[in-house]
C-alpha cells in the first residue's frame, strides 16, 4: 500500500509530506486548492510526461517521492529481473525534474528508465479519475475486466505464452517465404554465374602456376641460352681445362697436399670438396632442365588462353585471384543450397505451426469458456450494485464475438447497457451520462477489488454529479473496497467524506508575493467542521455541524 507521499518544488507546492494508513482515506478541499496538483505529481511516478514549467522555483529541481509497503505482493522477481535492490517490505520510487526539463527516475535509489518505473507503478497503484471513465467504452478494457475476475490467471498467462510462440513461428514462415521469393528471382542469375566459374574447373593457386609456365614458355630461347652458359662455366671443358669444377679440383688437391706441412689449412680441402659436390649437383640439374625445356608454341597458346579466361572472370567478379573465384563459387553453391532448402524448411515450420495452433486453439477455447461463465456472474453482480445508485432500470449484457487469434484470445466483447425502460441495449458511450458512467466504474472497481492484487486505488472525484442517498451508497461502496485494498478518495461529497478512516484537507495560503498549497490531516473536531462546511458552505451553521456529527456517527 501507499505509505508516504513527498512533493517538493512542484507547481504551488513548496514542500509536502503525507503519511497514509490502510483503509479509506479522504482528501477534500475547495476547487483550485491543489488536489489536482497532488494527482499530477503522483502521476509522474506512473511514468507520465513531466514538464519543466511545473517546477515552482526555477533554480531548483522538483522531486516527487512515494514509499510503498510491498511485502505481500510477490514483486521480488521484478526487482531481480531489473537489477534493483529488493528491500523487504518497502519500495521507494522517486522522480526528479531538473530546471532544464530533464527527468530521472529511481527505485530504491537505483536509476531506472521510465518504462521500468511505469511497469512497477502499475502493479502498485491505480489512479481512477473522471477521464478514466472513458475506458469503459474501450473493448480491450472490457475484456480485461473479465480476465481480472476469473480466478485462474495462469490460464491467460499460459495462453499468452503459447500465442507468442505461435506468432514467432508465423513470423519465421513469413520471413522465409519473403526471402524465398526474393532468392527465387535471383536463382537463374546465381546458377548462370556458378556455371561460368565451374566450367573452368579451377584449382587452388592455379593462376600462380600458369603464370610461371607462361613466363617460361614465352622465354624458351633466352632461358636455354643462359642455362648453356652456366653449364659451360661449371663443367663445360671435358678435357680438364679451365671450367669452375676443374679449377676447384686443382684447389682441393693443393690444399690436401698442404695439410701435411701447414696446420693452418687443415680441413679446407674438405670444405672445397663439399662445394664441388654441390656444384656438380647444380650442373646436373641445369643439364636436365636444359634438355627438358623445349619450344612448344601450342602449349604456350593453351596456357595463355587459360589465363585469359581466368583473368576475364576475375575482372567480371572484381576479384584478384583464382582462390577468390573458388570462394565465390562456394558462396554461390551455398546460396543455391539455401534456396533449395527453403521449401523443406517452410514445410517443416508449417507443420510446427499447425501443432502450435492446436495448442493455442485449445487454450483460447478454455479461456473463452471461462470468460463467458464469468460474464454471466459479472452481469448480475454489476446490476445488484448499480441499481441502488440511482439506476433502478439498468439492464446490462456482455456480447461475445469470436475473432481470429490475438494476444487476448479469440474473444471480442462489448458491454451493452440500457438505463431506461423499453430502451434497447446499446454501447455505454451512446447510452449513459457521465454520472452514470462514473457510478458504473465505481461498481466495477468494487467487484474486481477482491480479485486484484493491486495495493492502492485512488478515486479522483469520481462521485461528481451525484448527491443524497446515491452519494451515501457510493461512499459505502468505496468503504467496502477499502476492506480489501487501500482506497484514497478525492471528493466534494460530505456523505462520502464521512466514510473515511482518515481525512486530509488541501488548502491554499497566500503570502505577499505568491500562493502555496498545503495539506493537513484533520482530527475529529476538524473533520466535523470540514464536513459541516461541505454541507452548508462558508457559513457553518449549528444544523450543519449536527448533520456532520450524524454522518460521522459522533454523539
Amino acid at each position: 500500500m501507499l505509505k508516504q507521499l513527498k512533493i517538493s518544488n512542484y507547481a504551488l507546492i513548496d514542500q509536502l509530506d503525507i503519511s497514509f494508513d490502510p483503509g479509506l482515506t479522504i482528501i477534500t478541499g475547495e476547487t483550485g486548492a491543489g488536489k489536482s496538483i497532488m494527482m499530477g505529481a503522483l502521476s509522474l511516478i506512473l511514468g507520465d510526461k513531466a514538464e519543466s514549467r511545473a517546477i515552482r522555483a526555477a533554480d531548483k529541481k522538483s522531486v516527487i517521492e512515494v514509499v510503498f509497503d510491498i511485502e505481500e505482493y510477490g514483486l521480488r522477481q521484478f526487482f531481480d529481473d531489473n537489477d534493483i535492490e529488493y528491500d523487504d517490505g518497502e519500495c521507494i520510487m522517486r522522480r526528479e525534474i531538473s530546471p532544464n526539463g530533464r527527468t530521472r527516475g529511481f527505485i530504491n535509489d537505483t536509476p531506472v528508465t521510465l518504462p521500468v518505473m511505469r511497469a512497477l507503478s502499475v502493479q502498485l497503484i491505480d489512479i481512477h479519475s473522471q477521464h478514466s471513465n472513458m475506458l469503459l467504452s474501450n473493448h480491450r478494457y472490457q475484456l480485461s475486466i473479465l480476465d481480472n475476475l476469473h480466478t485462474d490467471k495462469r490460464l491467460l498467462e499460459q495462453y499468452v505464452k503459447e500465442y507468442e510462440v505461435y506468432r514467432q513461428i508465423e513470423g519465421k514462415i513469413k520471413d522465409l517465404k519473403e526471402n524465398n521469393a526474393r532468392r527465387k528471382s535471383e536463382e537463374d542469375y546465381l546458377r548462370f554465374q556458378l556455371s561460368q566459374i565451374k566450367e573452368l574447373n579451377l584449382k587452388a593457386d592455379e593462376d600462380v602456376e600458369l603464370e610461371a609456365m607462361e613466363r617460361r614458355l614465352s622465354n624458351v630461347n633466352e632461358i636455354k641460352s643462359h642455362l648453356w652458359q652456366c653449364a659451360q662455366l661449371l663443367d663445360g671443358d671435358e678435357d680438364g681445362g679451365s671450367s669452375i669444377l676443374n679449377g676447384l679440383a686443382t684447389v682441393s688437391g693443393n690444399l690436401s697436399h698442404l695439410c701435411n706441412i701447414c696446420d693452418d689449412v687443415v680441413g679446407m680441402d674438405e670444405r672445397v670438396e663439399s662445394v664441388i659436390i654441390d656444384l656438380k649437383d647444380i650442373a646436373r640439374t641445369i643439364s636436365i632442365l636444359q634438355n627438358s625445356i623445349i619450344d612448344d608454341p601450342a602449349e604456350l597458346e593453351r596456357v595463355s588462353d587459360r589465363l585469359g579466361s581466368i583473368y576475364s572472370l576475375e575482372n567480371k567478379h572484381k576479384v584478384q585471384s583464382v582462390n577468390e573465384l573458388i570462394d565465390l563459387q562456394n558462396d554461390y553453391e551455398s546460396q543455391l543450397a539455401e534456396i533449395d532448402g527453403f521449401d523443406d524448411e517452410i514445410e517443416r515450420l508449417e507443420k510446427e505451426l499447425a501443432r502450435q495452433e492446436a495448442v493455442v486453439a485449445e487454450l483460447a477455447a478454455e479461456l473463452s469458456k471461462r470468460r463467458r461463465a464469468t460474464a454471466a456472474i459479472f452481469e448480475n453482480n454489476l446490476k445488484e450494485l448499480a441499481v441502488p445508485l440511482g439506476m433502478k432500470n439498468l439492464q446490462f449484457k456482455i456480447e461475445f464475438e469470436q475473432v481470429p487469434f490475438s494476444a487476448t484470445g479469440i474473444d471480442a466483447v462489448r458491454f451493452l447497457f440500457s438505463f431506461n425502460k423499453q430502451q434497447p441495449l446499446m454501447p455505454v458511450e451512446t447510452s449513459a451520462s457521465g454520472g452514470e458512467i462514473s457510478r458504473l466504474m465505481l461498481c466495477i472497481k468494487s467487484i474486481i477489488a477482491k480479485s486484484m492484487k493491486l495495493p492502492t486505488i485512488i478515486f479522483d472525484e469520481v462521485d461528481t454529479g451525484v448527491s443524497g442517498d446515491v452519494a451515501n451508497k457510493m461512499g459505502d461502496l468505496m468503504k467496502d473496497i477499502s476492506r480489501n485494498i487501500q482506497v484514497i478518495t478525492i471528493t466534494h461529497l460530505p456523505q462520502v467524506a464521512a466514510k473515511g478512516d482518515n481525512h486530509f484537507k488541501v488548502f491554499k495560503r497566500d503570502t505577499a508575493d505568491s500562493t502555496h498549497t498545503s495539506v493537513r490531516k484533520l482530527d475529529k473536531d476538524e473533520r466535523v467542521m470540514e464536513i459541516a462546511a461541505m454541507l452548508s458552505g462558508d457559513k457553518v451553521s449549528e444544523a450543519a455541524i449536527d448533520n456532520a456529527k450524524i454522518l460521522l456517527n459522533i454523539k
